[in-house]
């Protein structure tokens, strides 16, 4: 697995009081991947990421990045590894455009004006470079926390719930941002509460429920594996008893509405609703109207979610 930059085995937090936040978590990220990291509040994900980027202290487990093993050789991998925090913290009075070269120093990379600038209108801040972050709107101050993970070109960038709260602009500006990325061999993590994010961009998903990962896979893999095709066919005079011709299908009668749910997100499902619509046909059954839609990553994530509730 020549092409795994961090390798995470047997990760443990007990927090005082007892609350165990990771446990026993095993996670592997390739090079170059998009992966992101689903689950609802309190799943886990942010102590996750501060476990690998140093901000919180693991129980138990090991920690490896680019062969490194992050709680003991931190310093060797640190000037790698870009995080975009949830909350905001920075200092509100100094100017964008110095607060975003400083934050390049301090991973100790040589200054570099034309990289900032770049960073900078990449983020549509180029023009706020002089003003002070107090005095930014919130999605400005979130663009602002972008700008810092990114000033020292880490190989590996943490982004945890990076578009929480702000506009639809700054949402699509994220995509775009993160496929330039994908483009360079950038490494990106990241976890979010918009499900659309993960279905745009990312290679593989993770859900994660009370610090367990329950699942990673390819997200077209996932999305094959779970995925179902649900049918509405409303019906012009439902029979009082559906005939055999038609319960051999996965489908029950809600009013006028025959209501199928089958498949496995290969596109079986459709062929079978096919046969379903022929099956109505041969059998007597008028309808008037049939919609059909695939599952999204969403459906399967609240679906997995509630069979281990």
């Amino acid at each position: 697995m020549s092409d795994v930059i961090l390798d995470i085995r047997n990760l443990t937090k007990i927090y005082p009081g007892g609350l165990k936040a990771l446990d026993d978590v095993d996670l592997q990220i390739r090079r170059g991947e998009i992966f992101a990291l689903l689950g609802p509040n309190g799943a886990g994900k942010t102590t996750l990421i501060g476990a690998v980027c140093g901000l919180v202290r693991p129980g138990s487990g090991t920690i490896h990045a680019f062969g490194h093993d992050m709680l003991r050789d931190w310093r060797k991998v640190r000037g790698r590894v870009g995080l975009v925090p949830q909350e905001l913290s920075t200092d509100m009075f100094e100017p964008v455009g110095r607060a975003v070269a400083f934050s390049r120093g301090l991973f100790g990379r040589p200054a570099d004006p034309a990289r900032i600038e770049e960073v900078l209108r990449s983020l549509s801040l180029w023009d706020k470079r002089d003003e002070q972050i107090r005095n930014l709107s919130g999605g400005m101050k979130r663009r602002v926390l972008i700008a810092k993970a990114l000033a020292h070109d880490p190989d590996l960038l943490f982004l945890d719930e990076p578009t929480a709260g702000v506009d639809v602009e700054l949402r699509r500006d994220m995509w775009r941002q993160i496929g330039v990325l994908r483009g360079q061999g950038v490494t990106v993590i990241l976890t979010t509460h918009y499900i659309e994010e993960a279905e745009e961009m990312a290679d593989r998903v993770g859900i994660i429920r009370g610090g367990r990962l329950l699942m990673v896979d390819d997200k077209q893999a996932m999305m094959a594996r779970l995925g179902r095709t649900e049918a509405h066919i409303t019906l012009c005079d439902p029979p009082a008893v559906l005939p055999p011709e038609i319960t051999r299908y996965p489908v029950r009668l809600e009013g006028n509405d025959l209501c199928y749910r089958g498949g496995d997100g290969s596109g079986l499902g459709k062929s079978e609703v096919a046969d379903l619509t022929k099956a109505l046909i041969a059998s007597g059954i008028d309808y008037t109207a049939i919609e059909i839609r695939e599952s999204s990553l969403e459906d399967i994530f609240v679906d997995l979610l509630e069979k281990q509730a």
